[in-house]
């Protein structure tokens, strides 16, 4: 199908879910994302891509497999046209929508193994980081990833940006209160950890081949006292020079790899 008009409604739907003013669906963009989504097992929906990018083989490749393997709707448009559903300044040639994956507590609970490890998002404000953390914590083996309210979305195309791919295969679980992830980690017997500059112990002194949950605060002020209490423990990465923290993500990768290289097979 070719569009022609800024007006048609499935323009108009893209731009809608772009936005987040759609609950159910997601906005990707970028071939190499598009790619990503789709290798992933996405549910996609439809396909918006620009007359000139489907002239490259692998774009052209994947566009057609989208056609073979799904019943999403397929819509060809001018650069300009893509120019106006883009969330990029320049357009990257092919965007879909397709399902959210589910993010719910069921879902994220049944993907769990016997012996998990947790990462806690909390009120984490910039979805670069979030996708940052979310890409470090698939690389280090994280078996699932918990997003409060007043975090950044995961799924939102900044953040899925920053994760490039991972936020689609690793089990996110969003909606909750701070106090509702404590309570549940705790039924579940899976040790709560904050991330703290002035943490008790160092990071390499917590045992991470056991369960648990590392938690991340916001960027600016990092988790309050009461939060800090509430969990298990908190650890603190030592610093040299005057510099007195990390950007939340550095922070999460190294603590996060130092758990994998605990849990690696001896």
């Amino acid at each position: 199908m070719l569009i022609t008009s800024r007006d048609n409604s499935l323009l108009r739907q893209a731009r809608a879910v772009r936005d987040g003013k759609a609950d159910h669906e997601i906005f990707v963009e970028g071939l190499r994302l598009c790619e990503e989504a789709f290798m992933s097992g996405l549910q996609i929906e439809a396909v918006i891509y620009s007359e000139e990018i489907v002239q490259k083989d692998r774009a052209a490749g994947l566009i057609a497999k989208i056609n073979e393997f799904s019943t999403a709707k397929s819509a060809a448009v001018s650069e300009k046209l893509l120019a106006s559903v883009s969330y990029t300044t320049t357009p990257q040639g092919i965007v879909l929508i397709a399902r959210r994956p589910a993010h719910d507590e069921s879902s994220f609970a049944a993907k769990q193994p016997r012996t998990p490890l947790i990462v806690v998002l909390h009120e984490l404000n910039n979805p670069v980081n979030v996708g940052a953390i979310l890409r470090a914590a698939e690389g280090a083996g994280v078996t699932g990833v918990i997003a409060t309210l007043k975090t950044a979305d995961p799924f939102s195309p900044k953040s899925l940006r920053g994760a490039m791919g991972s936020a689609f295969r690793m089990p996110v679980w969003t909606g909750m209160t701070f106090e509702q992830v404590i309570d549940w980690c705790r039924a579940s017997k899976i040790r709560t950890v904050c991330a703290d500059a002035s943490g008790s112990r160092l990071y390499t002194e917590v045992d991470w081949a056991e369960s648990a949950a590392l938690i991340v605060g916001p960027e600016s002020e990092g988790l309050a006292l009461a939060e800090l209490s509430a969990a298990d423990e908190s650890v603190r990465i030592p610093m040299q020079g005057a510099t007195e923290s990390l950007n939340v993500a550095v922070a999460a990768g190294i603590i996060l790899f130092e758990a994998a290289r605990q849990r690696a097979p001896k």
